[in-house]
C-alpha cells in the first residue's frame, strides 16, 4: 500500500465524520440560514490552519509559492472556496436531502474524468473499475425512498457544485508540492468570508457561542485537517485515486450515525460497504511499473533522500529527514511502481 493512502483515507474519515455532527448543529437550532453554518464550518478551519502555521513557523512566514503557481491556487479558492459552497447552498434549499446526498457523489466522477481527459493522469482498467465500485456504493447508500427532487433547479446547483469541486481538487494537485497547511487555510478564509458575510447580509441572526464554537472546531477538523490530508494524498496519488478514495466519505458518516447515534441498519448499508472495499482493495493493491523519463524541474517540498532525491546540501545541514527546502531534479531515466505523483507526471502510450 502507499504511504500517501493513508491521508487520503484520513481525509475522507474526518470530512465523512464531520457530516453527522454537522446534523446535529442544525437540529440544535443553527437553522437561520444554510451561508451561515458553512460560513462558520469554514471559518474554523481557515482560522485554526492559520494559527497551527504561525505556531509552526514562529510568526508570518512566506509560503514559497512560485509564481506560476498562484493562479493555479487562486482558480482553485475560486472554485472550491467560493462557487463550490454558494452552489452547495442553493441547490440544497431546492432539493430533499436524499437527492442531494446521491448527487453529490458526482464529485469524484468528475474530479476522475477531468483528471484523466484535460489533464491527461494516467489510468488504468483497475482504477476505473475500483471506482465505479466505490461511486456504486455511494449511490447505493444514498439512494432515495421517496420523493427525490423538488425541481430540476436543486440538482442542476447541486452538479455545478461538483463541477466546481472537481475542477478545485485539479487545480490544487497543480500546487500540491507547496504548504499543504497553507493551501487549506487559504480556501477555508476565503469560503468562510464569503459565505458568513453572505449569511450576514440575507438576515440570519448570529447563534449562541456554544454553537459557534462546535460549528467551527467541526469544521477545522473535518474541512481544514481534512483538507491538509487531502492535498498531501494529491502530492503522492493524484487527483483521480485520492477523490475515488476520499468518496468512500459517506460511508463513514453513515457508520457513526449508526454507531452513535443510533440509526438503523439496514441491507443497503453492507451492501453499499461490501462496494466501497472492493473498490478501495482495488486501488491499494495497484501495481504501475514501466520504463519512463524524469524531465528537469526545480520545486519545494518535504523529501527524504530517495531515489528522486539525490541532491547536495549547504555545510550547515544537520542531516534531518524529511526536511523542505527547493532543490532541483535532474532528468533521470528508470523503472519502479509508481502512482502519478509530483514526480510521475509524464504521458503514457
Amino acid at each position: 500500500m502507499h504511504r500517501a493512502a493513508l491521508p487520503a483515507l484520513g481525509a475522507a474519515i474526518l470530512f465523512g465524520a464531520s457530516t453527522p455532527f454537522a446534523k446535529q448543529l442544525i437540529d440544535d437550532g443553527l437553522t437561520s440560514s444554510p451561508f451561515l453554518l458553512a460560513g462558520l464550518l469554514y471559518l474554523g478551519s481557515g482560522l485554526g490552519l492559520a494559527a497551527i502555521r504561525l505556531l509552526r513557523d514562529k510568526g508570518w512566514a512566506s509560503p514559497d509559492l512560485p509564481a506560476h503557481e498562484w493562479p493555479w491556487l487562486l482558480g482553485a479558492i475560486v472554485f472550491g472556496g467560493v462557487l463550490g459552497p454558494l452552489l452547495l447552498m442553493v441547490g440544497l434549499a431546492h432539493t430533499t436531502a436524499a437527492t442531494a446526498s446521491l448527487l453529490l457523489n458526482l464529485e469524484s466522477v468528475l474530479t476522475a474524468v477531468l483528471a484523466w481527459l484535460v489533464f491527461r493522469e494516467s489510468t488504468d482498467r483497475r482504477i476505473v473499475l475500483g471506482m465505479a465500485l466505490i461511486v456504486a456504493g455511494g449511490a447505493v447508500l444514498a439512494w432515495p425512498s421517496g420523493d427525490v427532487s423538488v425541481d430540476w433547479f436543486g440538482p442542476l446547483a447541486l452538479a455545478g457544485a461538483c463541477l466546481a469541486w472537481a475542477i478545485d481538487n485539479n487545480l490544487t494537485r497543480k500546487v500540491s508540492a507547496t504548504d499543504a497547511v497553507f493551501i487549506a487555510g487559504s480556501k477555508g478564509l476565503v469560503a468562510g468570508c464569503v459565505n458568513t458575510g453572505l449569511g450576514l447580509a440575507l438576515g440570519a441572526a448570529w447563534p449562541t457561542t456554544s454553537l459557534v464554537s462546535s460549528a467551527m472546531l467541526i469544521g477545522f477538523l473535518g474541512y481544514g485537517f481534512s483538507l491538509v490530508l487531502f492535498v498531501l494524498a494529491l502530492r503522492g496519488l493524484g487527483t483521480a485515486r485520492t477523490g475515488a478514495y476520499f468518496s468512500t466519505a459517506p460511508f463513514v458518516g453513515a457508520a457513526l450515525s449508526i454507531g452513535l447515534f443510533g440509526e438503523p441498519v439496514s441491507p443497503v448499508f453492507w451492501l453499499a460497504a461490501g462496494l466501497m472495499a472492493a473498490g478501495v482493495w482495488l486501488h491499494l493493491t495497484e501495481h504501475h511499473a514501466h520504463d519512463h523519463q524524469h524531465a528537469a524541474m526545480a520545486h519545494a517540498h518535504a523529501h527524504r533522500h530517495d531515489a528522486h532525491h539525490q541532491h547536495s546540501h549547504a555545510a550547515d545541514w544537520d542531516g534531518t529527514e524529511p526536511h523542505t527546502h527547493t532543490h532541483q531534479h535532474a532528468p533521470l531515466a528508470h523503472s519502479h511502481a509508481h502512482y502519478p505523483d509530483i514526480h510521475h507526471r509524464h504521458p503514457h502510450s
